[in-house]
Protein backbone atom coordinates (compact mmCIF):
# COMPACT_ATOMS: atom_id res chain seq x y z
CA UNK A 1 0.00 0.00 0.00
CA UNK A 2 3.05 2.52 -0.79
CA UNK A 3 1.07 4.08 -3.50
CA UNK A 4 -1.43 5.45 -1.10
CA UNK A 5 1.42 7.50 0.72
CA UNK A 6 2.54 8.36 -3.18
CA UNK A 7 -0.98 9.56 -4.01
CA UNK A 8 -1.57 11.83 -0.63
CA UNK A 9 2.00 13.42 -1.75
CA UNK A 10 1.16 13.79 -4.94
CA UNK A 11 -2.20 15.56 -4.38
CA UNK A 12 0.22 17.51 -1.65
CA UNK A 13 2.16 18.58 -4.19
CA UNK A 14 -0.48 19.50 -6.53
CA UNK A 15 -2.64 21.64 -3.78
CA UNK A 16 0.52 23.47 -3.01
CA UNK A 17 0.74 24.54 -6.52
CA UNK A 18 -3.07 25.47 -6.49
CA UNK A 19 -2.87 27.71 -3.27
CA UNK A 20 0.32 29.41 -5.17
CA UNK A 21 -2.08 30.11 -8.26
CA UNK A 22 -5.24 31.30 -5.38
CA UNK A 23 -2.24 33.40 -3.67
CA UNK A 24 -0.73 35.11 -6.63
CA UNK A 25 -4.22 35.98 -8.07
CA UNK A 26 -5.32 37.38 -4.74
CA UNK A 27 -2.52 39.52 -4.68
CA UNK A 28 -3.10 41.41 -8.55
CA UNK A 29 -6.78 41.86 -6.98
CA UNK A 30 -6.18 43.07 -3.77
CA UNK A 31 -2.63 44.64 -4.21
CA UNK A 32 -2.20 45.56 -7.61
CA UNK A 33 0.52 42.95 -8.10
CA UNK A 34 1.76 43.00 -12.08
CA UNK A 35 0.82 39.61 -13.11
CA UNK A 36 3.90 37.45 -13.55
CA UNK A 37 2.55 35.47 -16.67
CA UNK A 38 5.77 33.74 -16.89
CA UNK A 39 4.79 31.90 -13.46
CA UNK A 40 1.03 31.73 -14.21
CA UNK A 41 2.08 29.62 -17.35
CA UNK A 42 4.70 27.43 -15.52
CA UNK A 43 1.60 26.77 -12.70
CA UNK A 44 -0.84 25.67 -15.31
CA UNK A 45 1.93 23.65 -17.15
CA UNK A 46 2.64 21.48 -13.64
CA UNK A 47 -0.74 21.13 -13.29
CA UNK A 48 -1.35 19.93 -16.74
CA UNK A 49 1.38 17.75 -17.17
CA UNK A 50 1.59 16.49 -13.67
CA UNK A 51 -1.77 15.87 -12.83
CA UNK A 52 -3.86 15.38 -15.94
CA UNK A 53 -0.77 13.36 -18.01
CA UNK A 54 0.43 11.87 -15.51
CA UNK A 55 -0.60 11.15 -11.68
CA UNK A 56 -4.51 10.62 -13.25
CA UNK A 57 -3.49 8.22 -16.22
CA UNK A 58 -1.98 5.72 -13.15
CA UNK A 59 -5.03 6.45 -10.70
CA UNK A 60 -7.66 5.39 -13.90
CA UNK A 61 -5.10 2.60 -15.33
CA UNK A 62 -3.93 0.91 -11.70
CA UNK A 63 -5.94 1.79 -8.75
CA UNK A 64 -9.56 2.58 -10.08
CA UNK A 65 -9.39 -0.42 -12.10
CA UNK A 66 -8.31 -2.76 -9.49
CA UNK A 67 -10.62 -1.50 -6.99
CA UNK A 68 -13.56 -2.43 -9.58
CA UNK A 69 -12.84 -5.74 -10.15
CA UNK A 70 -12.80 -6.48 -6.29
CA UNK A 71 -15.42 -4.07 -5.41
CA UNK A 72 -17.67 -3.81 -8.33
CA UNK A 73 -20.26 -1.45 -6.09
CA UNK A 74 -17.51 1.04 -6.16
CA UNK A 75 -18.68 1.34 -9.99
CA UNK A 76 -20.35 4.36 -9.29
CA UNK A 77 -17.81 6.08 -7.13
CA UNK A 78 -14.81 5.24 -9.56
CA UNK A 79 -17.06 6.48 -12.90
CA UNK A 80 -17.68 9.90 -10.73
CA UNK A 81 -14.15 10.23 -10.46
CA UNK A 82 -13.01 9.21 -13.81
CA UNK A 83 -15.43 11.97 -14.95
CA UNK A 84 -13.60 14.34 -12.77
CA UNK A 85 -10.53 13.62 -14.85
CA UNK A 86 -11.93 14.36 -18.07
CA UNK A 87 -13.99 17.20 -16.66
CA UNK A 88 -10.53 18.63 -14.96
CA UNK A 89 -9.01 18.42 -18.32
CA UNK A 90 -11.82 20.65 -20.04
CA UNK A 91 -11.77 22.83 -17.42
CA UNK A 92 -7.93 23.71 -17.30
CA UNK A 93 -8.30 24.01 -21.20
CA UNK A 94 -10.69 27.11 -20.43
CA UNK A 95 -8.26 28.10 -17.39
CA UNK A 96 -5.22 28.01 -20.11
CA UNK A 97 -7.86 29.88 -22.63
CA UNK A 98 -8.76 32.62 -19.80
CA UNK A 99 -4.87 32.74 -18.94
CA UNK A 100 -4.31 33.72 -22.80
CA UNK A 101 -6.84 36.18 -23.18
CA UNK A 102 -5.47 38.07 -19.97
CA UNK A 103 -2.24 38.23 -21.34
CA UNK A 104 -3.16 39.68 -24.87
CA UNK A 105 -6.09 41.60 -23.62
CA UNK A 106 -4.93 43.11 -20.24
CA UNK A 107 -6.83 43.47 -16.72
CA UNK A 108 -10.25 43.38 -18.64
CA UNK A 109 -9.90 39.81 -19.05
CA UNK A 110 -8.93 39.80 -15.51
CA UNK A 111 -11.98 38.66 -13.80
CA UNK A 112 -12.84 35.87 -16.00
CA UNK A 113 -9.23 34.30 -14.83
CA UNK A 114 -9.35 34.47 -11.59
CA UNK A 115 -13.12 32.95 -11.57
CA UNK A 116 -11.69 30.14 -13.19
CA UNK A 117 -8.77 29.87 -10.84
CA UNK A 118 -11.00 29.44 -8.23
CA UNK A 119 -13.64 27.12 -9.71
CA UNK A 120 -10.59 24.97 -10.81
CA UNK A 121 -9.22 24.91 -7.38
CA UNK A 122 -12.23 23.97 -5.64
CA UNK A 123 -13.13 21.30 -7.80
CA UNK A 124 -9.92 19.70 -7.66
CA UNK A 125 -9.78 19.86 -3.76
CA UNK A 126 -13.09 18.18 -3.72
CA UNK A 127 -11.84 15.64 -6.01
CA UNK A 128 -8.74 14.79 -3.99
CA UNK A 129 -11.30 14.88 -1.04
CA UNK A 130 -13.61 12.33 -2.22
CA UNK A 131 -9.87 10.31 -3.98
CA UNK A 132 -8.64 10.13 0.06
CA UNK A 133 -11.62 10.46 1.99
CA UNK A 134 -13.84 7.28 0.25
CA UNK A 135 -12.26 5.82 -2.73
CA UNK A 136 -8.39 5.08 -1.25
CA UNK A 137 -10.27 3.56 2.60
CA UNK A 138 -12.38 1.11 0.01
CA UNK A 139 -8.93 0.50 -1.83
CA UNK A 140 -7.75 -0.52 1.64
CA UNK A 141 -10.56 -2.76 2.41
CA UNK A 142 -10.79 -4.50 -0.88
CA UNK A 143 -7.91 -4.99 -2.78
CA UNK A 144 -5.34 -8.31 -2.56
CA UNK A 145 -1.97 -8.24 -1.76
CA UNK A 146 -1.37 -8.92 -5.64
CA UNK A 147 -2.85 -5.38 -6.37
CA UNK A 148 -1.47 -3.51 -4.36
CA UNK A 149 1.75 -5.12 -5.96
CA UNK A 150 0.68 -3.89 -9.23
CA UNK A 151 -0.74 -0.49 -7.69
CA UNK A 152 2.76 0.19 -5.95
CA UNK A 153 4.45 -0.65 -9.06
CA UNK A 154 2.51 1.68 -10.93
CA UNK A 155 3.75 4.71 -8.39
CA UNK A 156 6.58 3.23 -7.27
CA UNK A 157 7.76 2.87 -10.54
CA UNK A 158 6.19 4.90 -12.89
CA UNK A 159 6.02 1.42 -15.07
CA UNK A 160 3.74 2.72 -17.54
CA UNK A 161 6.14 2.57 -20.99
CA UNK A 162 5.09 6.38 -21.13
CA UNK A 163 6.63 8.20 -18.23
CA UNK A 164 10.09 7.31 -17.33
CA UNK A 165 12.36 8.67 -14.12
CA UNK A 166 13.15 11.60 -17.00
CA UNK A 167 9.53 12.54 -17.41
CA UNK A 168 9.55 12.11 -12.85
CA UNK A 169 12.46 14.32 -13.06
CA UNK A 170 11.00 17.06 -15.47
CA UNK A 171 8.08 17.39 -13.40
CA UNK A 172 10.41 17.97 -10.11
CA UNK A 173 12.21 20.32 -12.36
CA UNK A 174 8.72 22.39 -13.62
CA UNK A 175 7.98 22.16 -9.16
CA UNK A 176 11.45 24.11 -8.76
CA UNK A 177 10.67 26.30 -11.42
CA UNK A 178 7.34 27.70 -9.97
CA UNK A 179 9.03 27.95 -6.68
CA UNK A 180 11.62 30.01 -7.77
CA UNK A 181 9.66 32.58 -9.73
CA UNK A 182 6.99 32.64 -7.23
CA UNK A 183 6.96 35.43 -4.77
CA UNK A 184 7.70 35.47 -0.77
CA UNK A 185 5.75 33.77 1.13
CA UNK A 186 4.85 30.87 -1.48
CA UNK A 187 8.38 30.98 -3.41
CA UNK A 188 11.90 32.10 -3.68
CA UNK A 189 11.50 35.48 -5.86
CA UNK A 190 11.27 38.96 -3.87
CA UNK A 191 7.61 40.39 -3.28
CA UNK A 192 6.67 42.12 -5.62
Amino acid sequence: MRAIRIIEHEHRSLAAVLHGLLYVVREIRLSGAVPNFELLTAMLDYIDNFAERFHHPKEDAYLFEHLGVRHPTAAVLIERLKQDHRSGAVKLQGLRNALLSYRSVGSGAFPEFAARVADYAAFHWNHMRIEEDELLPLAKLHLTGADWAAVDAAFLGHSDPLVGVAQEEQYQELFRRIVDLAPSPIGKAPSQ
